[in-house]
């Protein structure tokens, strides 16, 4: 079946993002700032540490937060922690904990309310002057950021973060010189700062400094190399110094390492188009070029840090205190989107994506969002009206009409994703992923002949279709036929995905239908390992032990997998797996 996981779905706006610049940050020797966060580690000062209440109820409260907490319930820890503190109004510490999940909630008038409490009870807290700056930032009040920017610095003058976004606000305002000073006390404190060598080249490209520019964007790239952010602004600042030929080799390194930045595409064919009317497009390219250097456009960029680093609930509080600023920055209204859909909290992603306008570069990309998240809710017609909506914009589109088989499909309406598939296969019939498409829908509606005939024109057209070789020999496997053949088809898939959970659990299958239980049990163990939850992985394995008289293991995969499965034949099989294994232990007894 063709559909798209979260992670799937996400990596279609993998270009948008990528322009940005976030998407190679990772091997930079760079720890990103934290706004004060439950429960984590902080290198840039730490999280406020929070003695446990005195008062039973505000301990109870705060104790049943912590767990919410820990088990990603974060509703739950809101409204437990805004308990315990009405039952201890004086712990400051506990209201910035608070105030923490309600800025990363989009509450920012009462995320500051906490905070300037916090700030009554005691004004030397540095983590409640951190993000009480953020949040007056955000609400456009950069006086009182400013302020309290300086106030961290003085309580805690080792404090990253405060010197990133004061830097920011003092370029935001043209302040240069003072915004460059700062970049280079936070430089001075972490000669590895990533961030403070980028920044302070972006603060002397606004300056139109730029020989310090080169400097410090040179100093950012010996950290990490392939940094789309630096190489990005590299090459605009070549374009800006009128250089286009050395524009193209910044640009052609960021296109080695992210061959689907459309956005550097279409720059580069500009230069090259332009070639022969160099100063219109020239001009053309510098009323369209903005050099942003506020705290907004920083948070956002550390908002992606976050996100590559799966620290998705501080890249929600970063992207919530953008929003406070940019309510209209649609951009950041789909990466909150994607963040509260890795988190799971599916109304507030759908919230988020809604609010995407039809003429925004994110509009089909928050439509196949909303698409999977409405499939995941079972709201088949609200899942095709999203898609709808993105083929309006991008008619033919192989991924969105491969989505909407997928929705039939999970609506089980199958000859309606076999109809739509033909469509598709006859539309391009050279696709081998189509042919795949319509041989994954075939299959469901159990047809297996034909959805075989399919898999092995896929193949015929790309030899290196991975997924078709995996399921023509998954498919003889579990026909016990052809297994010689079946094993050589789902070797050559792994040989080109060889870390595929459900390739692995193929060849599994295989040495299972031969026989051969102990390599089938080493080869499910790991399938099991690299796929965590698939309960017919699991059931497979289970399988393999009851073969080789483990009896015990046997039934605790059973049981795991009964937990798990959801399809109607699949629960009923393994209750009756399990009673049998129950049935021959009281015999034995």
């Amino acid at each position: 079946m063709m559909f798209f996981s979260t992670r799937a779905i996400i990596a279609l706006g993998a270009a948008s993002i990528a322009f940005l610049g976030c998407a190679q940050i990772t091997g930079a020797k760079f720890e990103p700032v934290r706004t004060v966060s439950v429960g984590g580690d902080n290198p840039f000062g730490g999280a406020p540490a929070v003695e446990i209440p005195a008062d039973a109820r505000a301990m109870s409260a705060f104790l049943k937060a912590e767990v919410a907490m820990n088990e990603g319930d974060r509703e739950e820890a809101l409204k437990d922690y805004a308990e315990a503190v009405r039952y201890d109004p004086t712990n400051a510490a506990l209201k910035v904990r608070l105030a923490t999940l309600y800025v990363r909630d989009g509450r920012l008038k009462e995320a500051l309310d906490q905070v300037n409490q916090a700030l009554a009870i005691n004004p030397d807290s540095a983590d409640a002057r951190l993000l009480g700056a953020g949040i007056s930032s955000a609400l456009g009040d950069d006086a009182t950021a400013e302020k309290d920017y300086r106030e961290v610095l003085r309580l805690n003058s080792k404090n990253q973060e405060a010197y990133l976004y004061l830097g920011a606000l003092y370029a935001k305002r043209g302040d240069y010189g003072e915004a460059e000073k700062t970049f280079e006390q936070l430089i001075t404190l972490d000669p590895s700062s990533f961030l403070g060598y980028y920044y302070a080249g972006k603060v002397m490209v606004a300056s139109k400094n730029y020989p310090a520019a080169e400097k410090y964007y040179q100093k950012a790239l010996d950290l990490n190399p392939q940094s789309e952010l630096v190489l990005l602004d590299f090459a605009l600042l070549r374009e800006r110094q009128e250089r286009p030929q050395d524009a193209l080799v910044y640009y052609n390194k960021i296109t080695q390492v992210n061959p689907n930045n459309e956005l550097v595409r279409k720059r580069k064919a500009e230069i090259l188009v332009g070639q022969k009317k160099y100063d219109q497009a020239l001009e053309e390219l510098k009323r369209a070029e903005q050099v942003e250097t506020n705290p907004a456009d920083t948070r956002t960029k550390i908002g992606l840090l976050y996100v590559e680093q799966g620290n998705f609930d501080d890249a929600a509080t970063e992207f919530n205190l953008v929003l406070g600023s940019e309510p209209d920055n649609y951009r950041v209204h789909y990466y909150l989107g994607t963040v509260y859909t890795e988190l799971s909290e599916s109304d507030k992603a759908i919230r988020e994506f809604n609010k995407i306008p039809a003429d925004n570069e994110h509009y089909v990309e928050s439509r196949l969002q909303l698409a999977y998240l409405y499939d995941k809710q079972n709201k088949y017609d609200d899942a095709m009206g999203a898609l709808k909506d993105a083929l309006a914009r991008k008619p033919h589109d192989p991924e969105i009409t491969g989505f909407m088989v997928g929705v039939y499909q999970e609506k089980k309406d199958y000859q309606a994703a076999i109809d739509l598939a033909r469509k598709m296969v006859a539309a391009d019939p050279k696709n081998d992923k189509l042919h795949f498409t319509l041989g994954a829908a075939l299959d469901e509606n159990k047809q297996r002949a034909e959805a075989m005939a399919e898999m092995k024109k896929a193949i015929e057209l790309n030899p290196s279709n991975a997924q078709a070789l995996n399921y023509l020999g998954y498919s003889y496997a579990e026909q016990g036929a052809n297994l010689v053949e079946a094993e050589k088809l789902i070797k050559r898939a792994l040989d080109i995905e060889p870390e595929d959970g459900f390739y692995v659990d193929s060849l599994g299958w295989v040495y299972y239908q031969k026989g051969d239980y102990k390599r089938a049990a080493e080869e499910l163990e790991r399938a099991v390992n690299l796929t965590g939850n698939d309960p017919t992985i699991t059931e497979h394995l289970g399988d393999a032990y009851r073969k080789l008289g483990k009896v015990k293991e046997a039934g605790n995969e059973y049981s795991d997998a009964l937990k798990k499965a959801q399809e109607t034949d699949q629960v009923a099989r393994l209750k009756d797996k399990i009673q049998v294994l129950q049935n021959a232990a009281s015999a034995g007894h």
